[in-house]
């Protein structure tokens, strides 16, 4: 009888991360069937998707109460998926709100349990720690300091390295050929422009960042667009001469000479590939006004958050106007006076996230729990 295992996450990061687990799991025993919530990179990869994403990623205070009734729905859904499976292990990928909920339904049924990216309780709601504390068996850390705050908390967690650094090393690209291959100019530098995922970050953000595009002539900008959303979100706020590209996220960074990115895993992705860039993020203004009063943490960005200085730029709500962008943009681009400063943080960021291989040791140490 094969070893079960179902995975819970409700974001597009989780999904990618979960995915690399789920390839990790199968190449370390190739008896496994693997059940999820997740999304099209987890299927990919091998496991079954029972609930996508697509569903379950509300952001936002006020877009969590307009959408109560649906995420409680979610959590009966949730648990009777489990129970039918009976899975040897739940593994949670972030996505805290909800897998803390499911957790200790979870704990009452007896069922083994291990987070990986765990949530960043260190930045607003520590007190979730005593939930991780109470119902949560297996703790796997990927950033740095995280181990320190767990422990702090007695919670024994193990910290792996973090999985973008596998994801993002085995990047290449042929940039004649990809500029060709997306009718892209063959000489202008590019803008990588990346709005999110979700609707309300593209409808809030991609028009502020189209605005500035007549002021960098000398480029030409692309939008990284995500597979699930309609391209009139996309066309209704860009002029018809920029172009955009579905799938290609990393590959577009890696030639582009600099980009302006939607906080959140992205960021440290663009950090990774090495290209500069001006962060931004606009939400529902009664949810940033509560979140203002409740998070911790100085920057919203990972890549500031783990070298603890405002090494790129972030433009938040009303910030995030034409001046702005034009001015940040100006700075990191090719002669720019940020850009330099920049890419030598970028290397110090990479030595602090330690070695790849997190995806492999999360894999051996979950199939040694079941064990």
């Amino acid at each position: 009888m094969p070893l079960k295992i179902f995975i819970i996450t409700g974001e597009p990061s989780g999904d990618l991360h979960g995915a690399n687990l789920v390839k990790a799991l199968h190449q370390e025993n190739s008896d496994l069937e693997i059940k999820c919530w997740g999304g099209n990179r987890m299927e990919a990869a091998g496991a079954k998707v029972l609930k996508h994403i697509d569903e379950l990623a509300f952001m936002g205070f006020v877009e969590v109460a307009a959408n109560i009734r649906t995420i409680l729905k979610n959590f009966d859904l949730c648990e009777k998926h489990i129970r039918e499976f009976q899975p040897d292990l739940v593994v949670f990928i972030d996505y805290p709100g909800f897998n803390l909920r499911i957790a200790k339904r979870l704990k009452k049924l007896g069922i083994k349990t291990a987070y990986y990216i765990s949530p960043q309780i260190w930045a607003w709601k520590e007190n979730r720690v005593k939930q991780i504390k109470a119902y949560i068996d297996h703790v796997f850390v990927i950033l740095p300091f995280e181990k320190a705050f767990y422990n702090k908390h007695g919670v024994d967690a193990q910290f792996v390295g973090h999985p973008l650094l596998d994801e993002i090393k085995h990047i290449e690209v042929d940039e004649v050929a990809f500029r060709t291959k997306h009718q892209l100019e063959a000489t202008k530098p590019i803008i990588a422009l990346l709005p999110g995922s979700r609707t309300q970050e593209i409808s809030k953000l991609l028009e502020p960042m189209a605005q500035i595009i007549k002021d960098f002539p000398a480029h030409q900008f692309v939008v990284s667009k995500v597979a699930w959303q309609p391209l009139s979100i996309y066309q209704n706020a860009l002029p018809s001469s920029v172009k955009m590209i579905e799938g290609n996220t990393y590959q577009l960074l890696k030639i582009a000479e600099a980009a302006i990115v939607t906080s959140g895993t992205a960021t440290l992705e663009t950090a990774l590939i090495n290209t500069p860039q001006v962060v931004v993020y606009k939400a529902n203004w009664l949810s940033v006004m509560i979140a203002r009063q409740l998070v911790k943490i100085k920057y919203i960005s990972l890549v500031n958050l783990i070298l603890d200085k405002e090494v790129v730029r972030e433009l938040i709500q009303q910030e995030v106007n034409t001046a702005n962008l034009k001015q940040e943009l100006s700075y990191i681009i090719a002669g720019g006076k940020k850009r330099q400063e920049i890419l030598d943080q970028y290397a110090l960021l990479r030595e602090k996230l330690g070695n790849s291989g997190a995806s492999e040791l999360v894999a051996k140490a979950l199939l040694k729990i079941i064990h």
